[in-house]
């Protein structure tokens, strides 16, 4: 007998392909749903190999906290972005920050920069080749260690003890 894992390696993908596939089409007609389920399978067993691991979450409710208080942030910072755009009399300030990476692992810096990115007012612009820094462009900013520091205490501790530690 097939075990489950070895032609459905992740459930969950699979799931939102058939969700995916649905929407798209607009219909929950017995083709669309076998075909889609169809897809929903085939697609993870022909791509899974390529996929990086999965990582392992070291403190669950750390990461609560880090998904809060980042979309606390994105609010923030969306009413921030709106005051500076709303007060032509304001000089910006921008800049690229050079911000050196405590991370090790790829995924970790991706979420890290993804988080950076989503905060408006801040994008992610480059990850250098030996993965040891991350440039940062900052719309208004007079201090770039003070902003170093922020994303360092704000981000990129709690990946680092969510994921790394």
């Amino acid at each position: 007998m097939i075990r489950p894992r070895t032609w459905l390696p992740t459930p969950v993908f699979s799931l939102l392909l058939l969700v995916v596939w649905l929407l798209l089409v607009r219909s929950v007609a017995a083709g669309h749903i076998v075909l889609g389920g169809t897809l929903a399978i085939v697609i993870p067993l022909l791509t899974h190999r390529f996929w990086d691991a999965r990582p392992r979450i070291k403190k669950p409710l750390l990461l609560l906290r880090f998904v809060l208080r980042v979309l606390g942030d994105i609010i923030t910072a969306n009413f921030e972005v709106a005051y500076l755009i709303a007060n032509p009399w304001r000089k910006l300030n921008p800049h690229f920050v050079e911000y050196p990476l405590m991370l090790e692992e790829r995924f970790t810096i991706t979420l890290l920069a993804n988080t950076i990115s989503l905060t408006p007012g801040t994008v992610s612009a480059n990850l250098r080749m030996d993965g040891k820094s991350l440039l940062i462009h900052a719309l208004d900013t007079d201090d770039e260690e003070a902003l170093i520091e922020q994303i360092r205490e704000r981000y990129e501790r709690p990946l680092k003890e969510i994921y790394e530690c």
